[in-house]
């Protein structure tokens, strides 16, 4: 998760310096600035703490958290202008709903704001313990509503949760596994993530509609989609499924990263042709699982329906086809009798038929559409048929020769 840091420098030689009389003591209340050594607050330590203030207000945010590693004391007064009124007023953008700079620009803008801010917050905060900077920082944000769980009332239109979560990308970006993982507890404690999760996987898909959508926006804006490497969105999707059963994770990545109407997080039933798709890039374990599972509940014909997409968007997406072969060997030996496997290879050859001729039909009864998406199903379906067979027969020689 962390990134790895270099720690080698270069050491700078040791240097003779000579007192020179002839720098200005511009900002120095004592007559002889040299003769002392100069404060943590350098040269600013004779400005007026709202001189300093308004100086701010000129630098950019990266101007900002630039200036805001010079010394302890610099950080200090700049989390302390962070903190005034006029100083969050400026920083904390809450511009998310404008409809007439509405676009990709304004997005990139406020976007890029609070990327540079969360540096700015991840530079002043560097000396506090994790725990400490989470509080200060919570303390701060909690004044932007749209930052909230349910802090937004038209969250589908609004541009916060997205800012919330590029500026903690930034802020976490480097941390330890460790530290990632206390931001997570964090997050839940603060939204009491846990609790409604456990309201929308124990309840009817649909039942909870609008604690859908908020999970599923709070989840993909804020912890996920930011990530620009799949190591570092795995371990925030880990850190939300762990805690849940096998059922109840497939239900939360259906949430999450499912089809989405304007009404609801669970439409209509998917396709089984994006099913079969979501199981093969699942993997084996959780493919074989699924389907294990249709076959010990007596689900036989849903199961031999599956085993024809599957080798459908093996034809489409060009894998190999003896995937799905072995996939369906393996899935046989679950059957505790043959008179059961042969039912199930029964089933699957008059799947293949069936599904033919429903693509047949939508063909000839003139459901086209503009890209002759039916014809090219039938296609690919029939190429995907042919391919599966040839397979089985290469599977079934092999058997017979080796024996």
């Amino acid at each position: 998760m962390a990134s790895r840091i270099n720690t080698s420098f270069t050491l700078i030689p040791n240097q003779k310096y000579r007192r020179s009389n002839r720098r200005p003591s511009y900002f120095s209340n004592t007559p002889d600035s040299d003769s002392q050594p100069l404060s943590t607050f350098g040269n600013f330590k004779a400005l007026p703490l709202e001189i300093f203030q308004i100086i701010l207000r000129y630098l950019s945010v990266k101007d900002i958290s630039m200036l805001s590693m010079v010394s302890k004391t610099v950080s200090q007064h700049i989390i302390n202008y962070i903190s005034t009124s006029s100083g969050s007023k400026r920083l904390l953008l809450q511009d998310f709903h404008n409809l007439e700079l509405s676009g990709r620009k304004q997005d990139s803008a406020i976007l890029n704001h609070y990327r540079c801010l969360g540096l700015l917050f991840k530079r002043c905060t560097l000396l506090l313990p994790t725990k400490e900077r989470l509080k200060y920082i919570h303390k701060i944000l909690a004044e932007v509503s749209c930052f909230k769980f349910s802090g937004c009332a038209v969250p589908m239109q609004c541009s916060g949760l997205p800012c919330y979560g590029l500026f903690l990308q930034t802020l976490t970006a480097g941390w330890d596994e460790l530290e990632c993982h206390r931001v997570y507890n964090f997050l839940c404690e603060l939204t009491n993530l846990s609790r409604k999760m456990q309201t929308v996987v124990c309840s009817k898909p649909g039942s909870a509609r609008k604690l859908e959508l908020r999970i599923r926006l709070f989840c993909r804006n804020v912890l996920l989609d930011h990530w620009t490497h799949r190591s570092d969105s795995a371990f925030w999707l880990t850190r939300i499924l762990k805690p849940w059963p096998m059922v109840n994770q497939a239900r939360l990545l259906y949430i999450i990263f499912g089809p989405i109407s304007p009404h609801d997080v669970v439409p209509r039933e998917w396709l089984l042709e994006n099913n079969a798709r979501l199981l093969i890039l699942s993997g084996n374990n959780i493919c074989f699982t699924f389907m294990a599972s249709k076959a010990v509940n007596g689900r036989v014909i849903e199961l031999a329906r599956l085993i024809v997409f599957l080798a459908l968007v093996c034809e489409k997406e060009l894998y190999c086809m003896d995937w799905a072969v072995k996939m369906m060997q393996k899935v046989c030996k679950v059957f505790s009798t043959p008179v059961e496997r042969n039912n199930f290879l029964q089933s699957v050859a008059n799947a293949f038929a069936c599904v033919t001729m429903e693509m047949l039909q939508s063909v000839m009864s003139g459901d086209h559409d503009e890209d002759n998406r039916s014809f090219l199903n039938l296609f690919h379906l029939v190429h995907a048929q042919a391919n599966f067979h040839k397979e089985v027969l290469y599977l079934t020689m092999m058997n017979t020769l080796s024996t």
